[in-house]
């Protein structure tokens, strides 16, 4: 297991944690004076300032993608699939423009939450089977940009309207359907806020191997949980064994960052950007 005891250079930031706090160009110039080598930036938070001036940012700052957030949000009536196909499209464009690392999919729940304006459905096995059609042909154009996709599940009380891939052996078997010779261009995002729970994670951990997994992200769980979305914990201040996690991660060959990703309405949001960072800085070195 790396020791990040005593300096932050495995650390990337998920941008969303400083989200209300300034725009991306903020952002990264604030990584840079923090020292931060990494980062994961938000489509939105991309279109506000325009791709060119993003990407040119980020390489004039020397920073690398952790990943980048996110394609996904398959299911859709048919009138609303090809714009779902070509969205996807366009976010795998954009991931090939910065460099980054992988294309982190959000897969999506009812087709009416995930693509606004679609019929109501309460079909989640078709919804499920629409979300491995629709990254079973993303893949193919990924692979064209070799673009590597990593599939995030979600815990399950986004099954509905976010996300209804919930469990790494749900993301595994996907990958294994799609990707049969783990090429690498099929893999998964793990994250600690969604996974924690699950009684199968070690085991899906070791499945997973070095090939499956792509990005690693850090927060924590807060008791009680205010909000559903956006109450998630800084690092050390909630129930996740995030260290075990990590280390469970990294003995399958993971190496690389340790992206943290917090949104949080209620407390991180409502402080300085500086502050933030620092604290960010501080909790991967001791809690992570």
């Amino acid at each position: 297991m790396r020791d990040f005891s005593k300096d932050h250079s495995l650390l990337s930031l998920n941008t969303a944690t400083v989200r209300k706090q300034g725009d991306l160009l903020a952002i990264i110039e604030a990584c840079a004076r923090h020292e931060i080598r990494a980062i994961s930036p938000w489509r939105d938070q991309v279109a506000t300032v325009g791709l060119d001036a993003a990407v040119k940012a980020v390489k004039a700052n020397g920073l690398k993608l952790s990943g980048y957030c996110r394609g996904g949000m398959f299911p859709a009536d048919a009138a609303h699939r090809a714009a779902a196909r070509d969205d996807n499209r366009r976010a795998v464009d954009e991931a090939v423009a910065f460099g980054a690392a992988c294309l982190v999919l959000v897969v999506g729940g009812l087709p009416h939450y995930a693509r606004p304006g679609s019929a109501i459905s309460h079909d989640l096995g078709a919804a499920r089977q629409q979300v491995e059609d629709g990254i079973g042909e993303l893949l193919d154009y990924a692979r064209t940009a070799a673009m590597p996709l990593a599939i995030e599940p979600l815990h399950p009380m986004y099954a509905a309207d976010r996300a209804c891939v919930n469990t790494l052996e749900q993301s595994l078997d996907i990958c294994d359907r799609l990707d049969p010779g783990r090429t690498g261009a099929l893999g998964v995002a793990c994250d600690v806020y969604h996974v924690w729970w699950d009684p199968n994670l070690y085991r899906d951990i070791i499945r997973a191997g070095r090939e499956r997994l792509l990005a690693f992200h850090v927060c924590d769980w807060l008791v009680p949980t205010r909000d559903l979305l956006n109450d998630r914990g800084m690092m050390g201040d909630g129930v996740i064994e995030i260290a075990k996690i990590r280390q469970a991660v990294e003995a399958q060959g993971f190496e690389g960052f340790s992206e943290v990703e917090i949104f949080s309405e209620l407390d991180w949001w409502k402080r300085p950007m500086d502050e933030v960072l620092k604290t960010c800085i501080e909790r991967h070195k001791s809690a992570v």
